[in-house]
């Protein structure tokens, strides 16, 4: 039972580690957690330490750096080259089906071909040239986005649903969020490259977990394991259960138990992940606007509003048909608008 403890606890510093980092679309909360945490315990870290840790994390969160685009190809290279040491070797001699082993090599490479363009596309980047075919692309709905509001940084006039990113210091068209594992805005232009790119993300994960589950059953079952015994520390003899199986396979393959509790946690948070997505668009909202769109939704007590306050009450605009909504992401609003203009 140890080793599942042990087991259990790795699996859950793994899903925190991931869920932190991969999930949470506003990093600032992380620096500001941090900053908490180093004001409680200033007595034990220097303000050097202090201020090099909140350096750091602003570097990684709040500046274009390419940190995450590294360890993002390091960890599927890890992950690949021990599906390829071990396990397409040991499916070979176990006789599986050549297509079903180079699955995950296909959505590897379609993969990356998106990565390359999310990360190198521009987003839908706003500048003087571009500011008055982007203010007719989308109605302005006076309550999320008022119209004749200007950004301070860029100086431009606002068009609905766009943004200014702090990050990249440019505002972006139909800004959906940053991505730090792509070192870039995702915005109307490049939007439907991120949604591939997240969907063979998690088919990959999903294929290799699948791949690496079947090949330990498959064993297994050939080695006829469940009807054998073993004698305990009492010295009486067990049957071989469930517990003393996972002990088994992981003594024996330490690396691709590992790489399977990885992929299955990745596959999860990916799959939730892509179905928001999958929602979002489908609805025609993008993470900035759902995310906006919860403050409008909090219940406000009357004696609590000011009395200048105006009541809004937010509503979607921008949503139509469920195709419509769809198409949206592969053919932005703004070529539409750009083809009638032609």
């Amino acid at each position: 039972m140890d080793f599942l403890v042990l087991f259990l606890f790795y699996l859950a510093l793994m899903l925190i580690g991931v869920v932190m980092i991969c999930i949470c679309p506003e990093m600032h909360y992380v620096t500001g957690l941090v900053r908490g945490r180093t004001q409680i315990f200033s007595c034990i870290i220097s303000e050097c330490l202090q201020q090099a840790i909140l350096g750091l994390l602003h570097y990684l969160f709040h500046t274009r750096n390419y940190i995450f685009i590294i360890l993002h190809l390091i960890l599927q290279g890890a992950i690949y080259t021990e599906y390829t040491w071990e396990i397409f070797g040991y499916c070979q001699e176990l006789e599986f089906s050549l297509c079903y082993l180079i699955l995950p090599y296909l959505l590897l490479i379609i993969n990356l071909i998106f990565f390359t363009l999310t990360c190198v596309s521009n987003p839908g980047t706003i500048t003087k040239a571009n500011e008055l075919l982007f203010l007719k692309v989308y109605e302005f709905d006076e309550v999320m986005f008022p119209m004749n509001r200007s950004c301070p940084t860029c100086d431009l006039r606002k068009p609905a649903r766009s943004k200014h990113c702090s990050v990249c210091n440019r505002c972006v068209h139909r800004f959906d969020h940053h991505c730090i594992w792509v070192n870039n805005c995702i915005g109307a232009w490049n939007v439907k490259y991120f949604f591939l790119y997240l969907l063979t993300l998690t088919a990959s994960a999903a294929s290799m977990a699948v791949v690496s589950t079947v090949f330990l059953v498959q064993l297994v079952v050939l080695s006829d394991m469940y009807s054998k015994t073993y004698i305990d520390d009492l010295g009486h003899s067990q049957v071989i259960d469930t517990v003393f199986l996972i002990q088994y396979l992981f003594l024996t393959f330490p690396r691709i138990v590992f790489m399977l509790g990885f992929v299955v946690v990745l596959s999860f948070l990916l799959g939730g992940y892509l179905c928001f997505s999958l929602y979002l668009a489908a609805t025609n909202q993008t993470t900035n606007e759902w995310h906006k769109a919860r403050a409008y939704c909090q219940p406000c007590h009357p004696a609590s509003r000011p009395p200048s306050a105006k009541s809004h009450v937010y509503q979607n605009i921008y949503s139509r048909r469920l195709w419509s909504n769809l198409g949206e992401i592969f053919l932005p609003a703004a070529a539409h608008y750009d083809r009638k203009k032609k």
